[in-house]
């Protein structure tokens, strides 16, 4: 199922969706059986792009939050160093998580280092399931005018992935090419996935995702038969009116 959040423009997106996750997280906080895990805690994979870390960064305003009681994760990582540019995890560091109090072991990042891809992968699964065993609250993502998510491209092998949580990825046609993503079965396991797509190139892939077909050439459109689905897109990606 998709629900469709059609805005003017980013600022409007990201106003939009960081006020509905202050909304979000705030009810889950509320009681100490809330979250989908039941014990008040709020589990959220990040996502980064453009729109992803401009929410983050609209997120230090969110003064009320209880970051204490918030695990983060992260859709995707290349393999670089955390203070590496390309890091998704230092993105969001420098965008959010430096500026609120979250404690150090609520952010889970992959942390690839000298370890293989697969090692890696391995270990980000087993704090998956130490941490959100099941599963996560929010999954934010971002969209490639391909269509990819995460770090899963157009008929890449790991979108074929049916059991494993985490993968690693040695072919990204964006560099850098090794990578380590989470999969379509971990995005399966989010209550809500929200989908942050702004620009005129995304157009294409966007149509694809509203007409409702799946298909591997169009990763998106794998996430509605997935999780329940929000969709916040900018005009100049979508209007019902094309």
């Amino acid at each position: 199922m998709i629900t469709v959040e059609n805005v003017p423009n980013l600022d409007v997106l990201i106003d939009e969706a960081s006020t509905r996750f202050v909304d979000t997280v705030t009810e889950i906080l509320a009681s100490d059986t809330g979250g989908v895990h039941g014990d008040g805690v709020a589990r959220v994979v990040f996502t980064g792009g453009g729109a992803g870390i401009k929410l983050l960064s609209r997120l230090v305003r969110a003064k009320n939050l209880d970051w204490s009681r918030i695990h983060v994760f992260f859709g995707d990582e290349r393999n670089v160093p955390v203070y590496d540019p390309d890091s998704n995890e230092g993105q969001a560091r420098y965008a959010l998580l430096n500026h609120v109090n979250i404690p150090e072991a609520n952010i889970h990042g992959y942390r690839p280092g000298n370890l293989p891809l697969d090692d890696t992968a391995a270990n980000y699964s087993n704090a998956i399931q130490q941490h959100a065993p099941r599963g996560f609250d929010l999954h934010l993502l971002g969209m490639g005018p391909d269509g990819h998510i995460n770090s899963l491209f157009p008929s890449s092998a790991a979108l074929s992935e049916e059991e494993k949580l985490v993968v690693g990825v040695t072919d990204s046609p964006k560099p850098p090419a090794e990578r380590i993503t989470l999969t379509l079965p971990a995005v399966a396991r989010a209550k809500e996935v929200w989908l942050l797509v702004s620009g005129s190139e995304k157009a294409e892939a966007i149509s694809h995702l509203v007409d409702g077909e799946p298909s591997d050439e169009w990763p998106v459109t794998r996430v509605p038969a997935l999780a329940e689905t929000t969709l916040f897109v900018t005009e100049d990606a979508f209007s019902p009116a094309q």
